[in-house]
Formats: C-alpha cells, sequence, structure tokens
C-alpha cells in the first residue's frame, strides 16, 4: 500500500509542480562526501545512507520501519536526512522508544514526513521558493506537507510543528532521487 501511496504521490507532485531533472553535467559531478563516504549516484538511497557514518540513527530507524525496500525502490524520492546529531536533539529516550515494534505505525509516519515523491534539487527548491514569494509548500509521502524557505543562502524546511531544519548538505544525488541532509528532525501533526 506504501508503495502505491509513493507512486500515485509521485505522479500527482510531477503534474502538480512539474519535473525535476539534472543541470546539464551534473551526471559527469564527483562523488560527494556524506558522513565519511562517498554517495554514489548509480546507488539507490538506502546503499548510500547505510555507509554514512552520520547517517546510522535514521539508516537503523529506516529498518525498524521496515521502509528500506521502498527507498530502495524506483522513486523519484527526494529525502530529508536527519544526521545523528539531529536526532540527539530530540528528548531523551525517544529514538529508543520509536524503533520499538509497538511503535512501528508511529515511526512510519515521521520518516515518511521525511520524503517527497520526487526528485527535487536545491536550484529547483530555489526556484520554487522564489516564485510564490519566500515560501513553497511540499506534500510528503505521509500526506502532511513541509515549507521549504530560504535563510539568507541556507534552504531550510519547517514541519507542522514550526520546527525548522537547515539543510547542512543539498543535492546529493542518488539512482532513485536526491538526498538533502538536514540538522534536525521534521515532525509531523
Amino acid at each position: 500500500m506504501l508503495k502505491t501511496m509513493i507512486r500515485t504521490g509521485a505522479l500527482a507532485t510531477a503534474l502538480a509542480v512539474g519535473s525535476f531533472g539534472l543541470a546539464s553535467g551534473a551526471i559527469a559531478q564527483d562523488m560527494p562526501m556524506v558522513g565519511g563516504a562517498p554517495m554514489d549516484p548509480a546507488k539507490t538511497i538506502p546503499e548510500n545512507a547505510s555507509k554514512a557514518n552520520n547517517l546510522t540513527t535514521l539508516v537503523a530507524a529506516v529498518k525498524a520501519a521496515g521502509l528500506a525496500d521502498t527507498l530502495a525502490g524506483a522513486g523519484p524520492f527526494t529525502v530529508f536526512a536527519p544526521t545523528n546529531a539531529a536526532f540527539e536533539k530530540l528528548p531523551a529516550g525517544t529514538v529508543d522508544t520509536l524503533v520499538k515494534p509497538e511503535n512501528k505505525a508511529m515511526l512510519t509516519k515521521i520518516l515518511t514526513y521525511h520524503v517527497v515523491p520526487a526528485k527535487a534539487t536545491s536550484e529547483a527548491a530555489m526556484k520554487m521558493i522564489k516564485d510564490d514569494g519566500g515560501k513553497h509548500m511540499v506534500k510528503t509521502v505521509q500526506g502532511e506537507e513541509l515549507t521549504l524557505a530560504m535563510n539568507g543562502d541556507k534552504l531550510t524546511v519547517t514541519d507542522a510543528k514550526g520546527n525548522t531544519a537547515t539543510v547542512t548538505q543539498a543535492d546529493v544525488l542518488q539512482k532513485n532521487g536526491v538526498v538533502h541532509v538536514i540538522d534536525t528532525v521534521l515532525m509531523p501533526k
């Protein structure tokens, strides 16, 4: 069912905001490093994320929620990937509680709130923000929206609770989408 929702959402998003493509020459780019590991644009989001030492909490949460196979699918996906330090900002015990089997639904809700069913580079996001007068709403796979904006030259993402994450590393291209590393865990309503 989640795969169907993602595919349906991807089509709806593509129709609503248009397609996101690579800038010319992007295919020849060097592999960016995330958490000390090279991110191979020919690999899927989970394959690359599992190599990054600053995304181990996210990877463990994705596995606990059973989303690794979904995020390895065709996509395209834009993932706002919170670092280990972002998870550490949550109240003590939050992550341990969320990864328990009885809390899988809540964990899935939070993780899918970090995924947009489209491939949105920072350049595309900044254009949409500018075109929309300073803020652009994007619908997540989870169903709620995130607000994209700029804070100076930094791309920010604000959740339904008013928490704002800053993109600390943008445009990590993947076989099935793009990852933007963020410094705060986003929370749905």
